[in-house]
């Protein structure tokens, strides 16, 4: 058995997993490969036993999302890390010895984010990671390399290994003791973000975050859920806000929380304006859906909350301001 686990997550996904799972097992022998499937009504499970009979499958009883799909589907692998990875990504030769040499020189870091690379246009970062997750101190995801919608072009600039806010859940590493610890994703959040509320929660913990530029994947983003989805909106919105609520210190977020509701109401005409109004009604729906989570999340929140967490303050205001100009 090696130390690491592939755990591929799988719902329809056969012309992925055709397409990609190949070069995986090529350059991944460091690892033992695992399907987790989402009980897929396509033929995944049969093209899987016939075409890589050494993939190992586990099957879920239903299609728990992302976030509990993973936490279900992990129960039942034995591994000292997890690589979590997506159906629509590709792997590079020699991506996985950088992240356990990582791993090995820090007994306190406890998830690893390669560089992640535009699948369709090569040179760049892809939107979902790109060379590390931060956070503004208005609780704004964004990336080294990829600034809102601003994604910039590899030029070694982050071919470093430095501490992150969060790894990018298309390919995180790992410890599997660190994942069950914190109960794993919080499955509330089915898809979307569910990655850096563990990565607080992790923080909170004590825990480090990494992000190396000696791996490196190439992902094609929006394979289970399109990038201009009105569903993928409310998912994001609802997430963010509920993360906020877990994880952000005491009296900050009352005010953080109130601000934020009224800067995604502004986001959500903008939306509405741009993608029409199944975007803004999303943005809607997603208050409502936080609402309907705040007791659960507020009961989820852990007892320490770290005080400094943001690499960049004001960033959306910076952002507009700078595109106005």
């Amino acid at each position: 058995m090696n130390r690491t686990a592939i755990a591929i997550l799988n719902w329809n996904g056969k012309s992925w997993l055709e397409k990609f799972l190949p070069q995986v097992i090529l350059h991944s022998p460091q690892a033992d490969v695992f399907v987790i499937d989402n009980a897929s009504t396509d033929d995944s499970i049969e093209f899987l036993k016939s075409n890589f009979p050494a993939v190992n499958i586990v099957i879920n009883d239903k299609n728990h999302g992302f976030a509990g799909g993973y936490n279900e589907g992990l129960k039942k692998i034995n591994a000292e890390f997890f690589c979590l990875l997506n159906s629509d990504v590709e792997v590079s030769p020699n991506w996985i010895p950088p992240v356990l040499d990582l791993f090995d020189k820090d007994q306190n870091i406890a998830a690893i984010q390669p560089k992640i690379l535009d699948y369709n246009k090569r040179e760049y970062f892809e939107f979902a990671g790109a060379a590390g997750g931060m956070i503004d101190n208005l609780g704004y995801p964004f990336c080294r390399g990829r600034l809102f919608e601003d994604i910039e072009k590899d030029l070694g600039q982050y071919n470093d290994e430095v501490e992150i806010f969060w790894a990018s859940g298309c390919a995180m590493f790992i410890r599997s003791k660190d994942f069950f610890e914190q109960n794993g994703f919080d499955d509330r959040f089915f898809a979307h973000q569910e990655e850096i509320d563990l990565c607080w929660r992790l923080k909170n913990a004590g825990k480090k975050i990494f992000y190396t530029g000696k791996s490196s994947v190439y992902h094609v983003g929006g394979g289970t859920l399109n990038k201009q989805s009105p569903h993928k909106t409310y998912l994001n919105f609802r997430n963010n806000l509920s993360m906020l609520l877990k994880n952000l210190p005491f009296p900050k977020l009352i005010w953080l929380i109130f601000l934020r509701l009224c800067l995604d109401g502004i986001a959500g005409i903008v939306f509405g304006l741009k993608g029409g109004f199944p975007h803004l009604w999303a943005v809607v729906r997603a208050h409502f859906g936080f609402y309907a989570l705040a007791l659960g999340s507020w009961e989820r929140r852990q007892k320490n909350q770290i005080r400094h967490y943001y690499q960049n303050k004001w960033l959306i205001f910076k952002y507009f301001l700078k595109i106005l100009k």
